[in-house]
Order: C-alpha cells, then sequence, then structure tokens
C-alpha cells in the first residue's frame, strides 16, 4: 500500500526528527527527515509535500522564513511550527502567519497526531 501523504520534518534536534518521523510513519506516511530548512527547500520532492513540521529556532533559516519562502513557491502548502521557546507571542506571530497548527516542546504525541490530522484533512 501506497503512503497516502509524504510529510517533511525540518528540525535540527535530531532526536526530535527521529522521534517525529517514527510517529509519523506509524499513522501510515511516508517521512521525509531534514536538519536544517535549506536542505529541506533544496529536496527534489518539495512540490510533493503535504504537510511540512518545522522547528522555529533553527541555524541558518528559521522556521518563520521557511514558512513564508514555502507559500512563495507551493501556496497552501500546511505548515505546522514547534518550538521550545516560551515568548508569549510566538504562537499569535505563527498563527498569523498561517501556521496550520503551533506546538510547544514538550508535547503529547496524541497532540500531535491531532494537529497532523488536521493539517492533512485541509490539505
Amino acid at each position: 500500500m501506497a503512503a497516502e501523504h509524504l510529510i517533511s520534518i525540518i528540525d535540527d534536534d535530531p532526536s526530535m526528527r527521529e522521534a517525529l518521523a517514527g510517529l509519523v510513519r506509524s499513522l501510515g506516511h511516508e517521512v521525509r527527515s531534514f536538519a536544517s530548512a535549506e536542505e529541506f527547500l533544496a529536496s527534489s520532492e518539495l512540490g510533493r509535500v503535504s504537510c511540512a513540521i518545522t522547528d522555529i529556532q533553527m541555524p541558518g533559516m528559521n522556521g518563520f522564513e521557511l514558512q513564508r519562502e514555502l507559500s512563495l513557491r507551493y501556496g497552501d502548502v500546511p505548515v505546522i511550527m514547534i518550538t521550545a521557546r516560551t515568548e508569549p507571542d510566538l504562537e499569535d506571530q505563527a498563527m498569523s502567519n498561517g501556521a496550520a497548527s503551533f506546538l510547544r516542546k514538550p508535547f503529547e504525541a496524541a497532540t500531535f497526531v491531532g494537529c497532523l490530522e488536521k493539517a492533512l484533512a485541509g490539505a
């Protein structure tokens, strides 16, 4: 059975990438993981992405910049933004920039799955 969706995970933390990739695969989706926004944007499968899950704070291009670039290139690819940062305005900034969902680390797997399902339902 072919995976229904290609989900891209962009996070500079290898353990977070691996944990999210395992969870997304367990849901039956195809997964690609990237250590940086630049690596993701250089991917040959970029046009196939059903949802991007990105950390906000990364070396080089941050999650907000990545979201803007994705929007310019591909229109309405849903983006789930995650962060360990605690600034109170981050969620408002993410949602006003068009994020499908916003999660603060650490988050429950069930909460993440709900966000992903919501993002894919709109894709």
